[in-house]
């Protein structure tokens, strides 16, 4: 279990600026989608009295969100490094972003997934061209052996959470917020 302190310091372990999220817009709107914002007046009038407006990622390539941080932090990744290929833990949708963006660059990317991870998951990850491992029960374990397969084979980690660029890459939304406001 994580202790408050070591949180505090992961909250922190990454700033990212509006100039990075700016940067990263730049860059994934070259290949990704603007998603439509839409507002439901089912839930500004019902539930929340107030305007709701929903951001419709599923129309996002690979249908989620996480496609815009990891098209974002593979960009940035050297060309070294994305020779020796990329490798990350997920469970669906952020493996999804991976496996995409490296077909779109041409590199290699190897995606571990828990065994219980949903079929239709694996199997879009590996229909955009990822290797897929499935190992362990849960994320953790999954996690667990990304980091030792990437320490093991020179693979490059695109972390789905604790990472600048993907952090920056998937606030792109809020700005796109702003803008169709």
């Amino acid at each position: 279990m994580i202790s408050v302190a070591e949180l505090e310091k992961k909250q922190f372990k990454n700033p990212v600026s509006l100039q990075d999220i700016e940067e990263a817009s730049h860059l994934i709107h070259k290949v990704g989608r603007t998603t439509p914002l839409l507002q439901s007046m089912f839930l500004s009038r019902n539930v929340c009295h107030g305007d709701v407006y929903l951001k419709l990622e599923n129309m996002q390539l690979t249908g989620s969100f996480k496609f815009r941080g990891a098209f974002n932090k593979i960009n940035h990744l050297t060309s070294i490094q994305k020779k020796r290929g990329v490798i990350t833990a997920s469970a669906g949708n952020h493996a999804q972003g991976v496996a995409l963006t490296a077909h779109l660059l041409g590199i290699d990317a190897v995606v571990v997934m828990p065994h219980g991870a949903p079929l239709s998951k694996q199997e879009a990850t590996a229909g955009y061209g990822a290797k897929v491992i499935l190992h362990g029960d849960n994320f953790d374990e999954a996690h667990q052996y990304m980091e030792q397969e990437a320490a093991k084979k020179g693979y490059t980690i695109v972390d789905p959470y604790d990472d600048a660029d993907v952090i920056a890459g998937q606030g792109t939304i809020g700005l796109e917020i702003l803008d169709q406001l």
